[in-house]
């Protein structure tokens, strides 16, 4: 197995200070990912892929928790823009976000059941 380092130190200096110009400030990319990296909120994310809108007690039942729980995550997600919610009587309901959050979640969905291919050839 090879090892995954260069065996010599040479840095592409043009390379380096192009994408260091271009870097953009990625702190709220890290805060959405981040949101989405607990696997509870992940599954009701993914849930409101394959439903429009849910009430917080549709929630907790899918994912088997307290309407408190559901409640707390529903309000994360909010929170960092990756859900919205209005009330209608006594019951709120959520949805995603837009279709930016709905692709994220189905295309990290799909990656993963493909799975990852590793050559070692490149």
């Amino acid at each position: 197995m090879k090892k995954e380092l260069c065996e010599v130190s040479h840095v592409n200096e043009a390379a380096v200070t192009k994408v260091q110009q271009q870097m953009p400030d990625l702190s709220g990319v890290a805060k959405f990912l981040k949101a989405l990296s607990d696997e509870t909120r992940l599954k009701i994310a993914y849930a409101l892929t394959l439903e429009d809108e849910l009430c917080v007690c549709d929630v907790a039942t899918i994912i088997g928790s307290s309407v408190a729980t559901a409640s707390h995550h529903l309000r994360y997600l909010k929170e960092n823009n990756l859900a919205k919610s209005h009330r209608q009587g006594k019951q709120m309901y959520y949805s995603l976000a837009d279709a930016h959050v709905y692709q994220i979640v189905t295309i990290a969905y799909e990656h993963a059941k493909e799975g990852i291919v590793h050559d070692d050839t490149i």
